[in-house]
């Protein structure tokens, strides 16, 4: 048994690089699990950055000074983060404060419809277990509108909270993209020069997670626009709601379209019944989901990320479940890093290869290769 796992290690543990990545994963799992709310500004101020950094080389290309770049990509994201602040959030929250005071006579109404039930399938279902699975949503939904509504000074922490990252998160990402170069040489001065699977990785993944932020948050944005020119154009209620409820959606592959397809069908039954005015609304969402799942999705991601469908839903399941929100917006680049690490991790089968590789990466320009 000892030479079994004595064998394994010195298969898959016999280089230094393994030992020191090891190590870093380990301790980039222990930092976010123990100071990830403490670190939440600087990781947003991240992602910010990855976002910003492909404008900011746009305009470098077009011989705008760099300072001046980063300073009008700041301004665009200040601008930007305002316009949300002033104009769509407040209009979002009056919409949410009325669906959840019209919630009550929208379970009401259901309940009816679902009391027709009974009369067809009295083998399968009773009255009593509708009104005992109705009071108890109705009980819920009293609980969490009375919240909404009651939303006042015992809540200024988290209004606080908003002040801090909206002063923190800007400083943070201006200076992540005025000192990229300054941040990553000093970050790889604790690195062993000779590092071929780290420089693997990161060439691997640097674009691909630069890629995958922007066109994330491109495909948000446009599929709600459309969905709340749509909605608005079919006079549904709740319009501007539902469209930042289905852009959102394509956070979570699979999942995320099938789940906002009930308050989309649920707010359009309520408002029209079974009608024709129903039917062209359901019509319309699933249009919608099907150009954004073949045409803009494609678009946006030329360079598809070769992971299974069981796959993406068990990275957005895992890393959600850990991370939250993030871990969900990160599941495909987090699982991607997973499979790259998994294919780079080299083995004493591979050293001659390695060296063979690093040889001809030696005269090649990277990040990763500053001291």
């Amino acid at each position: 048994m000892l030479d079994i796992v004595k064998h394994w290690v010195n298969r898959y543990f016999s280089q230094e690089e393994v030992v020191l990545l090891s190590i870093l994963l380990l301790v980039a799992l222990l930092v976010l699990a123990t100071l990830g709310q403490v670190l939440a500004p600087v990781l947003a101020a991240l992602i910010i950055a990855f976002l910003l950094q492909g404008m900011v080389q746009r305009l470098v290309s077009w011989k705008m000074p760099h300072w001046l770049a980063v300073t009008i990509a700041c301004l665009v994201l200040v601008g930007t983060t305002v316009a949300l602040l002033l104009v769509v959030l407040p209009l979002i929250w009056r919409q949410l404060v009325r669906l959840f005071a019209e919630l009550p006579n929208m379970v009401e109404q259901g309940q009816n419809l679902l009391l027709l039930l009974p009369e067809r399938f009295p083998r399968l279902i009773s009255a009593a277990q509708i009104q005992e699975i109705f009071d108890t949503l109705g009980s819920e939904l009293g609980t969490v509108g009375q919240t909404l509504l009651t939303f006042s000074l015992t809540n200024l922490p988290i209004l606080a909270a908003l002040l801090i990252y909206a002063v923190v998160v800007p400083i943070l990402v201006f200076f992540f993209l005025k000192d990229t170069d300054k941040l990553i040489s000093w970050c790889t001065s604790f690195l062993p020069h000779h590092r071929p699977m780290l420089r693997q990785i990161w060439y691997e993944m640097n674009d691909q997670i630069a890629n995958y932020v922007r066109g994330k948050v491109i495909e948000i944005a446009i599929v709600a626009v459309v969905s709340y020119a749509v909605f608005l154009m079919l006079g549904v209620n709740y319009a501007l709601l539902l469209a930042v409820a289905v852009g959102l959606s394509v956070l979570i592959p699979y999942i995320g379209a099938a789940v906002v397809t009930i308050p989309v069908a649920a707010i359009g039954l309520f408002q029209w019944g079974w009608s024709s005015e129903f039917l062209y609304l359901m019509l319309a969402y699933g249009f919608i989901q099907l150009l954004d799942g073949n045409v803009l999705v494609p678009l946006l991601f030329s360079e598809a990320v070769n992971l299974h469908p069981v796959a993406i839903i068990m990275a957005v399941l895992v890393f959600g479940g850990i991370w939250g929100f993030w871990g969900v917006f990160f599941a495909i680049p987090l699982a991607t890093l997973l499979k790259a690490i998994m294919n780079a991790w080299p083995t004493s089968e591979h050293q001659a290869e390695w060296q063979a590789r690093d040889a001809i990466e030696q005269g090649m320009a990277s990040p990763l290769d500053t001291d």
